[in-house]
């Protein structure tokens, strides 16, 4: 049994989390109508915009990749992985934050656009002209080569 002092801090907690959840609610995704709205805008807005929306509108991307990926996370929340920065650099302006993950990586050369995905949610984009986008896929497909069957994450 818990004490009626310590129940009732346990109480405030889950009473806080709670409030948070539902602000958390409120800061989602916006539906997946809307965000296929804002990718045909070409307005690709951070973490506001999902996987599925981008395939429904601009179709299946012409490269992908995926990897475990560190991200800097800059001051303002956005993030930057660590492929997209220079070896033994940092962002101008980071100051210490990081995140790490499965990124998924959509290259789309007739477009212009590299999509840098994170828990389904777009973390990162950058316009790259198709020739860089091409460089950058030839730098996948040599990576590849050097993985072994421990580094492929498991599909269920």
């Amino acid at each position: 049994m818990i004490p009626a002092s310590k129940s009732a801090g346990l109480g405030y907690a889950l009473v806080a989390l709670c409030v948070l959840g539902a602000m958390e609610g409120c800061s989602g995704l916006p539906t997946l109508a809307e965000q296929e709205q804002l990718v045909r805008a070409n307005n690709l807005v951070l973490d506001r915009i999902t996987t599925r929306a981008v395939v429904n509108v601009w179709g299946k991307p012409p490269y992908h990749h995926s990897e475990f990926t560190h991200f800097f996370v800059m001051p303002d929340r956005t993030m930057i992985p660590r492929a997209r920065v220079e070896v033994g650099e940092a962002p101008k302006g980071w100051d210490a934050g990081v995140h790490a993950g499965e990124g998924v990586f959509f290259a789309y050369p007739d477009r212009g656009w590299l999509l840098v995905f994170l828990d389904e949610r777009l973390v990162y984009r950058e316009e790259l002209k198709p020739e860089q986008l091409h460089a950058l896929v030839k730098a996948w497909a040599y990576e590849d080569r050097f993985k072994t069957r421990l580094d492929d994450t498991p599909v269920p």
